[in-house]
């Protein structure tokens, strides 16, 4: 069970002064439906979305968030057409390429997860750089998922695990939670404080799913595209309301 301190954190560190991570993953749905409303191929959704990243990473600092994750795309992603797909990998390199040197001035440290190897060595390269370029950053801590699965990167963590047991490093008496959630891909970051899909669909499509647990949700109705940082802003003012409980009971 978790302890009394962690019960009692309820709101948003801008409000209470919390010092604690403050970390908002998103879920960026509707940008192909946004393109196709409009008359337009789905991938010039991506792109407009791609911009709404950056609105939204502007905003993230005066909002009191410390860490933003966003699923940019997923395993099973790969069924969509080869155009799609291929339009994506692009924008990822583009995005990479157009923003390093904003978001280095800007403090933000990026990374990335999911499983890098059937990523293009050129896109895997620029992740590398962009990682190393930002790693002295901290105002914002911004992850983005690429070729990520939930199921698939506990999937990934057990196999390492299992290395470890076969080679005598650890025992099976050592693997509890905490150890298994030393070889996911999010070791190096808190868990989501809260998670916000946009378009109106209401599932998690397979993201985080270890570490969002206790995450409180928020299924917005509002296509990614228009997603607004007034908007953004509206919704961890919300989630400063909620009263979470970690499984415990208030006094």
């Amino acid at each position: 069970m978790h302890d009394e301190a962690k019960v009692k954190r309820s709101t948003m560190p801008k409000d209470t002064g919390y010092n604690d991570p403050f970390h908002v993953a998103c879920i960026m749905d509707g940008n192909g439906r946004w393109a196709q409303q409009r008359g337009r191929r789905r991938l010039v959704g991506h792109y407009v979305g791609a911009q709404r990243v950056r609105d939204i990473v502007k905003a993230c600092p005066d909002a009191g968030v410390t860490h933003l994750t966003i699923f940019a795309f997923s395993t099973e992603n790969w069924k969509r057409t080869q155009s799609e797909v291929g339009g994506l990998m692009r924008l990822f390199r583009r995005y990479i390429i157009h923003e390093a040197k904003a978001l280095l001035e800007a403090g933000v440290r990026v990374r990335f997860i999911g499983d890098r190897i059937r990523l293009e060595d050129t896109l895997v390269s620029l992740m590398d750089e962009l990682e190393l370029l930002t790693a002295g950053n901290s105002k914002l801590h911004l992850t983005i998922a690429i070729n990520y699965g939930g199921r698939d990167e506990v999937t990934r963590a057990a196999q390492r695990l299992a290395v470890e047991i076969e080679q005598g490093r650890l025992t099976h008496k050592d693997v509890d939670a905490e150890c298994l959630a030393r070889f996911l891909d999010t070791r190096f970051l808190p868990d989501p404080d809260l998670v916000i899909r946009t378009s109106g669909e209401a599932r998690i499509s397979n993201f985080l799913l270890w570490q969002s647990a206790y995450a409180e949700y928020e299924f917005i109705d509002t296509l990614w595209p228009d997603f607004t940082p007034e908007e953004f802003n509206r919704v961890v003012s919300r989630f400063g309301k909620r009263e979470r409980r970690f499984g415990g009971v208030t006094a």
